[in-house]
């Protein structure tokens, strides 16, 4: 039996239609995702009580720059993360 060009592009049509429905690479937009996701810092953050609220009027930092130009910071607690030197450069 002879097939002509017109019956074997009848037959391949819908597979070619079908073809275009399968799932092409299930990973697909991984990327895009991940990086939306690392971006996001923290989508519930929470904030200490005394400390400067979302919405706040400024107030409170501007009495934090005010104790800063002053001089009347506390000092920073230096701590450290490991306990072994590095192997660097002396």
């Amino acid at each position: 039996m002879r097939f002509n060009a017109k019956q074997i592009l009848f037959a391949a049509l819908p597979v070619m239609a079908l073809a275009g429905c399968a799932p092409v690479d299930p990973g697909l937009g991984e990327a895009v995702r991940y990086d939306m996701a690392i971006q996001t810092v923290n989508p519930d953050p929470v904030y200490p009580e005394d400390g400067a609220q979302p919405g706040d009027s400024g107030e409170k930092g501007a009495k934090a720059v005010k104790a800063y130009r002053t001089g009347e910071t506390k000092d920073l607690k230096i701590q450290s993360s490991t306990s072994a030197s590095g192997g660097g450069p002396q």
